[in-house]
């Protein structure tokens, strides 16, 4: 039962942040530091970690989101069914792989497109560095987005993160990745009170044992901040347009407007110059077919329309 709160600050109206979800229930970090257990204004939850809120504060320790303030990025995914929210106001998003398990590279090329969309800067982390015989060919096989432009860093999370602390400064940022990469691991190593948290956070809002499958947030310093987020198998993008997802791999943007049709697909279409690019190899062709994966989830086009060029 929640303890009683004097008159003049019941009803007070408080912005504070998302740092941690639970289904309908949030936990919001208001300018004191105080944490509040909050649900939302209705039936729907439309708040991310990381979002910044209006509350108003309704008890001791608890209140209700009125409202949700704009926000500078929000990364979710979707498929044909649902879309769920993952992340807002993040600057970075840190892709974590590792030696082993074995990566799923499509997922890779799925969280860059959605990185890119939002115009968030990406670092990809290859962790468990130490394996012998399997880091080098976990590093090669990254060596296409190193020649992108990509930053790739080698890791040892279990030993020490320190060399992944440097990126993280003056970033909000938001850790992805299969299960089994070395998340926790990270978590732990930069943060040596997330234990302690996440033992808060599950009586806070009441949901028993604690499972990785919700966001949470973690203070590094006063500019700095980590979001932590469930192992994810698949990254539906859905939500984007096919144009959306080609500009979001960079090295096609170049191409596209060379393309016979102004909506080209760069599916087979006749005259499209992404794909020969990838044919010349100017583009890589196995982006390409990463590319052409990911299309084939979006609700296809019409027929494509010839640009006003006069070309045949």
């Amino acid at each position: 039962m929640a303890s009683s709160l004097p008159n003049a600050q019941r009803h007070r109206q408080l912005r504070g942040q998302v740092v941690a979800t639970h289904g309908r229930h949030y936990l919001i970090e208001v300018a004191s530091g105080e944490i509040l257990t909050c649900f939302p204004r209705g039936k729907r939850s439309l708040a991310a970690c990381g979002d910044f809120v209006q509350v108003i504060q309704t008890a001791a320790g608890q209140g209700v989101i009125e409202a949700v303030d704009p926000r500078r990025a929000l990364l979710y995914r979707s498929d044909q069914y649902r879309q769920k929210l993952i992340a807002a106001n993040v600057t970075q998003m840190v892709i974590v792989l590792a030696v082993v398990p074995s990566f799923y590279e499509e997922l890779l090329n799925r969280c860059l497109a959605a990185a890119a969309h939002q115009c968030i800067r990406p670092l990809i982390v290859l962790n468990k560095f130490d394996l012998a015989g399997k880091s080098a060919p976990a590093l090669e096989s990254l060596e296409l987005y190193e020649q992108l432009g990509y930053t790739v860093l080698p890791l040892v999370a279990k030993r020490d993160a320190g060399p992944l602390r440097a990126h993280l400064a003056g970033h909000l940022s938001l850790l992805v990745g299969q299960s089994g990469m070395g998340k926790s691991t990270i978590i732990n190593s930069l943060v040596p009170t997330a234990g302690a948290a996440v033992g808060d956070i599950s009586v806070a809002l009441d949901s028993g044992r604690h499972t990785t499958t919700h966001a949470r947030l973690y203070r590094l310093d006063a500019n700095s901040g980590l979001i932590d987020s469930p192992g994810m198998q698949e990254f539906g993008l859905r939500h984007l347009t096919q144009r959306e997802l080609a500009d979001a791999f960079q090295e096609f943007r170049p191409y596209i407007s060379a393309c016979r049709f102004n909506d080209c697909r760069h599916a087979g279409e006749p005259d499209c110059a992404v794909e020969a690019a990838a044919v010349q190899e100017r583009i890589s062709p196995r982006r390409l077919a990463a590319y052409r994966r990911i299309v084939a989830d979006i609700k296809p086009l019409k027929s494509p329309t010839p640009r006003p060029s006069g070309r045949a």
